[in-house]
């Protein structure tokens, strides 16, 4: 606990030192500056009083999730309780750790005696690892406002940065309420109607309306009941990702490694939710983890830790040794979603042998990234030379990815090129359109 004296204060002062200066020059104003600066002292000396003299104290609390979400807006409250007698004005100073390099977290709030005052305010990580925050400062003032009192309230506190949980659990619960549409994921008009039945439930808007069940409509008189049939069950889904120092680079704040990851997160969840068995492998130069695809209650959780603890490196990636992995490892035919960075053809043909390799027995989507720097240079108008020079360069490099697409599907593997704040929506519906068509 510390005293500051409070801007007023110091303006009441200047006010006392002019008088005295002007008393040099008209004595009777020296009598106003006296009975001035006593009235300061006895006010200075009562509002410290107030502040010291009793009990008198404030209480402060953060509640927060035991740990944050990457790339999300974790959401932070902040209650501040006053234990005065009279209302107090509470400055507000919460220590954010040091990654997010915040350093406007002041906020003044009016409290009344015995109240408390709720403050929020977001922070968005984005990057993995443990957070520390700092105290809780609160300055007090009473309603004389010459005089602060600090409170340090809190203990420092580390908190652990997740792969995104939060996006996560939203398509978890946009996909249980047939929702997932309203977040970018596409309505795949299925192959056939020989899938297995699963259930009659409410119609919901979007459901087609020739799976109406007539019967068990007239039976409830109440909302349309449909038919909702269930995907084949228990297919293999491998997220596969490449920790290469291609995966470096940068996007809004974030490396295409934590976007992938976040990805990988949500599809995983995904294909757990509709029965299927989720798997991870990481490698760059070696092979890193290895998770076999399963769909027990422990998974997502094992999922998430090993996600977790994923860091890019910086040499080349070993596709050879993720194939030879592959051939060993992953039994039976799979879905193999493998999310990396191809920047030229000639990486891709570095790295065709061994994707042939692993699309020879199971089916291999690989994921990579747009330069949406490319495509604002594309749709700027050249004014200068230099510009010309370099929408022509940005051109060839746009030229490119579409040759990439190209070689991929020529040589029998799916190609997925998107960009790193649609990745997610992307995975997922490029996954519910392999299902329905039944490649897998």
């Amino acid at each position: 606990m510390s005293l500051f004296l409070d801007t007023r204060f110091f303006f009441v002062l200047g006010a006392v030192i002019v008088a005295f200066v002007v008393g040099e020059y008209w004595p009777p104003m020296v009598g106003v500056a006296r009975a001035g600066l006593l009235g300061l002292g006895v006010a200075l000396v009562s509002d410290i009083s107030l502040l010291y003299g009793g009990k008198g104290r404030v209480r402060g609390e953060r509640e927060m999730a035991e740990r944050l979400s990457n790339g999300d807006e974790n959401p932070i409250r902040v209650v501040v309780k006053n234990g005065f007698r009279f209302p107090v004005t509470a400055i507000v100073i919460d220590e954010v750790p040091v990654q997010f390099q915040v350093r406007d977290t002041r906020y003044t709030v009016e409290i009344a005696s015995g109240g408390s005052a709720a403050l929020r305010y977001t922070l968005r990580p984005v990057r993995r690892g443990v957070y520390t925050f700092g105290n809780l400062n609160v300055f007090v003032r009473t309603p004389l406002r010459l005089a602060q009192r600090r409170f340090r309230l809190l203990e420092e506190k580390s908190v652990p940065v997740y792969p995104s949980y939060i996006q996560m659990r939203k398509y978890e619960l946009m996909a249980q309420a047939h929702r997932l549409a309203e977040i970018g994921v596409k309505r795949v008009r299925r192959v056939g109607q020989t899938m297995e039945f699963d259930q009659i439930r409410e119609y919901v808007q979007g459901d087609d309306y020739r799976r109406i069940n007539w019967k068990a409509t007239a039976r409830r008189a109440g909302a349309p009941m449909v038919n909702q049939y269930q995907d084949e069950r228990s297919q293999r889904i491998y997220s596969i990702i490449d920790k290469g120092r291609a995966m470096k680079m940068p996007f809004e704040g974030m490396t295409l490694l934590d976007y992938a990851i976040n990805a990988a997160l949500v599809l995983s969840s995904i294909a757990i939710s509709r029965q299927d068995r989720a798997g991870l492998i990481t490698f760059a130069d070696t092979v890193g983890e290895m998770l076999p695809a399963e769909r027990t209650p422990l998974q997502m959780r094992k999922i998430v830790e090993t996600l977790y603890n994923q860091q890019t490196l910086y040499p080349e990636s070993d596709y050879r040794r993720l194939s030879t992995t592959v051939r060993r490892g992953v039994q039976g035919r799979s879905l193999l979603v493998l999310f990396t960075n191809i920047d030229s053809l000639s990486s891709l043909r570095r790295r065709m042998p061994a994707l042939r390799s692993m699309g020879r027995n199971h089916l291999l989507l690989v994921v990579f990234f747009e330069n949406t720097e490319l495509r604002e240079r594309l749709a700027e108008y050249p004014k200068t030379t230099e510009d010309i020079a370099i929408k022509a360069v940005a051109e060839r490099f746009t030229l490119e990815k579409r040759q990439i697409v190209r070689e991929l599907e020529s040589h029998g593997v799916m190609a997925l090129y998107t960009t790193p704040a649609r990745l997610t929506s992307a995975a997922i519906n490029k996954y519910l359109e392999i299902k329905a068509r039944r490649l897998v």
